[in-house]
């Protein structure tokens, strides 16, 4: 497909892997911070937009098709598409489980992670595929890879891997799907995401982190709990609650918002998801008033 790609290894281990598979499929690679550096130039090595600025500047500089970053260890990608969009790990996981339906052979089921975009689950009931939701962390997307029939599984953090590879994330595996998708596709990531959207409605998400001491947290905690029994939270009602990995309510127009609280580190994150950008921003604020309240 004669791909233009911007290659970001953030100092790690990804060089001579991402950068050199590419160049071996006959892309154009500009790559950036190819060098083995144990301090990652002094900057958190996370593909994140905050890290990806460089990147994001040449890919729209020389006019790049894509822009492709792994972090530290290469187990976690950053996608920039060609006008310097960047395509958060959500948007990433349903890109590719619809690239991966229309790619590969047919398997029963996907998974994600209960913080992960409800996206997924839309483009799978498309397709008769079930969605499996997995607590937090991509072990549990691994054991649902390892038991066989799962074509993909990814988690909202960045990570992702697919049926008949290893059963771990793999950032490299996922900027090369990402490739070849805009390959086989012809068109940026963000007019496929607008197709997408057409076809199932539009997905928005948001992730707050609230930075808490220890007491602070075991209030929230027990504050959450008592909202896990109501039908209706601050105004809003609750069309199921999900205790599996946290506190989870989803909402009756589909929307949700996820608390959970970390056990290695003073923070209690929480996700949220929504179809319109007004009700994201509305229930950020609800989000706030149940932490605060």
């Amino acid at each position: 497909a004669d791909l233009k790609i911007g290659v970001d290894l953030l100092y790690g281990t990804g060089r001579g892997y991402l950068d050199q598979l590419l160049k071996e499929t006959g892309c154009e690679v500009l790559a950036l911070h190819g060098k083995l550096d144990s301090f990652f130039g002094g900057l958190p090595p996370e593909p994140a937009e905050e890290q990806l600025a460089e990147l994001t500047a040449l890919v729209k500089k020389r006019r790049l098709h894509l822009g492709l970053a792994v972090d530290g260890d290469a187990d976690r990608f950053g996608i920039v598409d060609a006008d310097g969009t960047y395509i958060n790990a959500n948007q990433v996981v349903s890109l590719l489980t619809e690239h991966m339906m229309l790619t590969r052979s047919r398997q029963k089921r996907v998974a994600r992670t209960l913080a992960t975009t409800h996206m997924v689950d839309a483009l799978a009931k498309r397709r008769g595929l079930k969605t499996v939701e997995t607590p937090v962390g991509f072990k549990f997307i691994g054991q649902e890879l390892a038991k066989g029939g799962c074509l993909i599984g990814g988690e909202e953090s960045g990570g992702l891997s697919i049926v008949g590879h290893v059963p771990e994330k793999d950032g490299i595996l996922a900027c090369l799907l990402i490739a070849e998708m805009v390959a086989i596709r012809k068109k940026p990531l963000t007019n496929i995401l607008k197709e997408l959207y057409s076809q199932v409605g539009p997905f928005y998400t948001a992730r707050i982190d609230f930075h808490l001491n220890k007491e602070e947290k075991q209030d929230v905690a027990v504050r959450l709990k008592s909202f896990s029994r109501k039908k209706t939270v601050l105004g809003e009602r609750v069309a199921r609650y999900v205790g599996l990995d946290g506190h989870k309510f989803i909402f009756t127009d589909g929307s949700w918002l996820m608390f959970r609280v970390s056990g290695t580190e003073p923070v209690v994150r929480c996700y949220l998801e929504a179809h319109a950008r007004k009700k994201l921003r509305d229930l950020q604020a609800l989000g706030h008033r149940m932490i605060s309240k």
